[in-house]
């Protein structure tokens, strides 16, 4: 029986783990259809070689940083349990790997691609491992400090702020540091506009990225025995809740209304195990809106070039997210309790800050030393030709 149980824990958190492997193509395709055709090979690739960087900076490093756990013993004793520990390491990697493929959607089509090869393996072996280690893993007692203060741990299940928000305003201090596309805004004030160059890739890519996520969010149980439907179920009421805020405030726009579900679903990552469906309705309902709101205002008003709008979407509806598990978690509005709105507040706040001073200063150690962005020629003829010396539109 107890090897029926390891079998059965290793099987689902490898299905969790080949769910999330597929929402990185969700990434790419998002990324592929809301650049511009010179830069479609670029978003494909950067997507890809950044998981393979990521894998080789998790498993040396970022992963013994975050849970104290190392792959240098035999095979035998790492196959312990039917190898539990093993598709473990490997469904937490594709959570950290998520951080680089957030972060190249809001630094797409200026971006060198070595440099952002090298900002990825820092960030997944150093940056995120830290605080992953300290919401996840309990490490240097900095739970234990906001559950003196709050009345109880910071409540992250699946990684609203942990994954989502750690990964936007990294993204927001790299899209910074990166500066506005060429022809973006005009010295005159006129906004030019760069519209998608396919919005049935990036419909599929949100399609993608939604399918996966209930691996993202159930299999965060991480064991058989704790699966919980409720989680799957407040999952499916963000998700459609972000959707039709999203539809209504943008306008029928169908680059609002695929991310839409994608904001609803960063947001109920946090309390999805704990909230009643109507407070996850209502969370998806309040970051799709705010997504559409934070999106236009960067955009437009505040000259922020992020691309696919990464920082509104997983730093700003992430940070929403970890807060409004301090809400609709709580059981005077129907959640199971075991949270407060203060620890949530302060588990946020913390990751914020975390993450804006690590963009700035890993993105800012590499433009100081070898360059971030290329050339106004070499954005002009694209990063496909460019990088790659091949377009998506290649013919015979």
């Amino acid at each position: 029986m107890e090897s029926l149980q390891s079998g059965s824990d290793v099987l689902f958190v490898l299905l969790g783990a080949i769910l999330v492997l597929w929402m990185h193509a969700g990434f790419a395709f998002l990324e592929v259809g809301t650049v511009r055709e010179k830069n479609q090979v670029n978003a494909l690739s950067k997507i890809f070689a950044d998981f393979g960087v990521s894998t080789l900076a998790y498993f040396f490093i970022g992963y013994q940083i975050a849970y104290g756990v190392d792959f240098y013993s035999s095979a035998a004793e790492l196959n312990a349990s039917n190898g539990y520990e093993l598709v473990k390491f490997f469904f937490l990697l594709t959570f950290a790997a998520a951080i680089p493929a957030i972060i190249s959607g809001g630094i797409a089509e200026r971006a060198r691609f070595y440099p952002q090869l090298f900002a990825s393996f820092a960030i997944v072996a150093l940056i995120y491992p830290f605080f992953e280690g300290i919401v996840w893993n309990g490490n240097f007692g900095i739970q234990d400090y906001i559950a003196e203060i709050g009345g109880a741990p910071f409540h992250d299940f699946a990684g609203s702020v942990v994954v989502h928000g750690v990964g936007g305003w990294i993204a927001l201090g790299a899209v910074v540091l990166l500066g506005a596309r060429t022809g973006r805004y005009s010295k005159n004030g006129v906004i030019l506009s760069h519209p998608p160059s396919s919005i049935p890739f990036l419909a599929l890519g949100a399609w993608i990225l939604t399918v996966g996520w209930f691996g993202f969010n159930v299999m965060s149980a991480q064991a058989v025995e704790a699966v919980s439907g409720l989680v799957a179920m407040n999952s499916l009421m963000a998700m459609v809740g972000g959707l039709l805020a999203a539809l209504f405030a943008g306008r029928n726009d169908p680059g609002f209304l695929h991310n839409g579900p994608l904001a609803g679903l960063v947001a109920v990552c946090a309390g999805s195990d704990i909230m009643h469906p109507l407070g996850s309705l209502a969370t998806g309902a309040i970051a799709g809106g705010l997504f559409v709101l934070t999106f236009t205002l960067a955009q437009n008003r505040w000259r922020i070039d992020d691309v696919l709008g990464v920082w509104p979407l997983h730093g700003l509806c992430g940070a929403w997210g970890g807060i409004a598990a301090g809400i609709f978690g709580l059981e005077a509005l129907g959640g199971m309790g075991g949270v407060t709105l203060t620890s949530q507040v302060l588990g946020t706040v913390a990751g914020v800050l975390y993450a804006l001073v690590g963009g700035f200063l890993v993105y800012g150690i590499i433009k100081g030393a070898v360059g971030i962005r290329l050339t106004q020629e070499q954005e002009y003829n694209g990063a496909d030709l460019t990088i790659h010396r091949i377009s998506s539109t290649s013919k015979l």
